[in-house]
């Protein structure tokens, strides 16, 4: 079975910046707020820039709004990231799962959200089993560039959980040669129970709390987590903004 023992603790930064002008009061609280009431925060702020119009935000199958432009805490890349410089959308290969298209979106925070193109993108994940393609093997792996709205999309597929920790997906946006980000997302608990009592996952007995064993997921999943909604019969789609300073 993997492990990701070795990936560093995410470094405390300021997790977010901007949801429009309705968010920026309780995002300015949220960078001296305590781990634990991020995810809090992050809501508040949704709530206020779902009351503005013209605030940057996405909305979900639930009604709940997404902040338009986030400064994404630092995860680390981990022990599997491989540098294939793979370009492709489509990652699955012969890996099986519940499907799920991911749709990236590349900020500059700094810049007043400014969307950048031209920017790699790098995804890995492991599969329905827990385990990492290595030793050659490619899939669940791809880089995109996005494209001027700063934007790329996979195509991949809700992964399974492994050594306590919660499930989530890497990413790395390399802006430059100089710099890069380095994160992880995350998938809500109520979907994870519901997606690993079907088939290819249940073949292995799911954890009860897929999330809140990660003490990673304690302090940073709420302002990491994606919101899937329902695409076609029987995947998903969850898109993410990436603010990089």
């Amino acid at each position: 079975m993997t492990t990701d023992d070795a990936t560093p603790r995410p470094r405390r930064r300021t997790l977010l910046l901007a949801a429009g002008t309705a968010g920026f009061g309780a995002l300015a609280a949220a960078c001296s707020a305590p781990a634990e009431d991020v995810g809090a925060a992050r809501q508040q702020a949704a709530a206020a820039a779902s009351a503005a119009p013209s605030a940057s935000a996405s909305a979900s199958a639930s009604g709940a709004v997404s902040p338009g432009c986030v400064l994404t805490p630092e995860a680390g890349t981990g022990p599997y990231y491989v540098d294939l410089d793979k370009a492709r959308s489509d990652i699955v290969e012969d890996r099986e799962g519940v499907a799920l298209l991911l749709d990236l979106t590349v900020v500059r925070v700094s810049a007043g959200c400014r969307p950048l193109g031209g920017v790699p993108v790098d995804v890995w994940q492991a599969d329905a089993s827990g385990e990492y393609s290595l030793g050659g093997a490619t899939y669940l792996r791809g880089t995109q560039v996005t494209d001027r709205a700063g934007k790329v999309t996979f195509r991949t597929i809700v992964p399974g959980w492994y050594a306590g920790l919660a499930p989530h997906i890497h990413f790395k946006v390399r802006p430059d040669t100089r710099s890069e980000t380095a994160s992880q997302l995350y998938f809500p608990e109520k979907l994870l129970r519901e997606i690993y009592a079907g088939e290819p996952y249940s073949g292995r007995t799911a954890p009860e709390r897929p999330n809140g064993r990660d003490s990673r997921y304690r302090d940073f999943g709420p302002a990491m987590t994606l919101n899937p909604a329902p695409d076609g019969d029987s995947g998903y789609r969850a898109s993410y903004v990436i603010g990089i300073t």
